[in-house]
């Protein structure tokens, strides 16, 4: 297990270095010159004492000294990306890179990536833990009810409602569950994250929050029923028309082992790489609900830095998700085989 681990991890890091030289240079090819910016801005202070070709000499100047601050003195993209990682020097010898805890800068908000992604990242996974928690308590249960009683007046029902869930656009579902809870019933708020006007802190902070992500989590939990239910519902169709299902009951095993202890096991190789997909998606946000209930996320802060050309804030956040996407296929190989003996990752 341990050799295997070490593989993958070395894989790992070498699809993580040609996917990520491979977004940098894309994003090099965008018209948008840090250096040549800063050094336009800062020659706009210099208002009087200049003439034109002093002027224009003093931008040189600074357009240069930006460029070597920044890595962008040269045309060379393998010394730039070196630059940018951080295992390259700069101009005057030193490091400076993603390494050495650069990640960037965002113009927008005037402030380093990693304070811009902190709050957002930090909203995305409060509400995701929930609604993923609660979709997975919901789902899970239901997919197995309906795969033991096939056929019956409760399954028939619960596929329905989930097809609906399944085949509605997620708008579509925020605005329906808004005009219910409240347009019709006033019970819930349409938007935001805390009361206006608040400074709570400790538990009325956390029940605040909770009330304004109500909404939210019923939208996103009902998003998912449909998908997740029907796949457990199909993994345990066939886990249990399996012959050692019908030897355990020969045997005269009672149902309840069968079900959870033989079925669910043999059912759960199919729904491990969508669990786990699911948890991994909790740092990546969902644009749609963010938009639409006024969340601050990671989705909406995505959308938002392409649209405004940050690319700084869009480079670290692709980075890390090509990072989680790696990690959680390593996290679903290891899974498999703690969940299916017949699975070997040792070899």
């Amino acid at each position: 297990m341990g050799k295997y681990i070490i593989k993958r991890i070395a894989f790992m890091l070498v699809v993580l270095v040609v996917l990520s030289f491979i977004m940098f240079l894309i994003y090099n090819l965008v018209p948008n010159n840090r250096a040549y910016t800063d050094a336009n801005n800062e020659i706009k202070t210099y208002k009087h004492g200049l003439t034109a070709e002093e002027r224009e000499t003093k931008f040189d100047e600074l357009y240069l000294q930006y460029q070597r601050r920044y890595g962008t003195d040269t045309d060379n993209m393998v010394v730039r990306y070196l630059r940018w990682v951080g295992l390259y020097p700069l101009y005057d010898g030193s490091f400076n890179g993603l390494l050495q805890g650069n990640f960037g800068y965002s113009y927008e908000y005037r402030d380093n990536v990693i304070n811009v992604v902190g709050e957002p990242m930090r909203n995305t996974i409060f509400i995701n833990v929930f609604a993923t928690l609660l979709a997975l308590g919901i789902t899970i249960p239901l997919g197995i009810f309906c795969a033991v009683k096939k056929n019956s007046k409760g399954d028939q029902a619960v596929q329905v409602v989930t097809i609906i869930g399944y085949s509605m656009p997620t708008f579509l579902i925020s605005i329906l569950f808004i005009w219910i809870f409240c347009s019709l019933l006033g019970i819930l708020p349409p938007s935001g994250m805390k009361t206006p006007g608040s400074d709570y802190t400790g538990i009325k902070w956390f029940l605040d929050r909770m009330y304004y992500m109500i909404l939210p989590l019923i939208v996103m939990t009902f998003s998912s029923l449909g998908g997740m239910t029907r796949y457990v519902r199909a993994s345990m169709i066939e886990a249990l028309s399996m012959d050692c299902i019908k030897t355990a009951r020969a045997k005269g095993l009672r149902e309840k082992v069968i079900i959870f202890s033989h079925a669910w096991r043999n059912a759960l190789i199919p729904i491990v790489t969508l669990v786990v997909g699911w948890f991994l998606g909790i740092f990546g946000g969902s644009v749609v609900i963010e938009e639409m209930f006024g969340l601050n996320g990671m989705g909406k802060l995505m959308i938002d830095s392409l649209r405004k050309t940050d690319f700084d804030v869009v480079m670290f956040m692709q980075i890390f998700y090509v990072a989680m996407s790696l990690l959680g296929n390593l996290i679903i190989d290891i899974i498999y085989g703690l969940v299916d003996p017949r699975v070997r990752v040792n070899k």
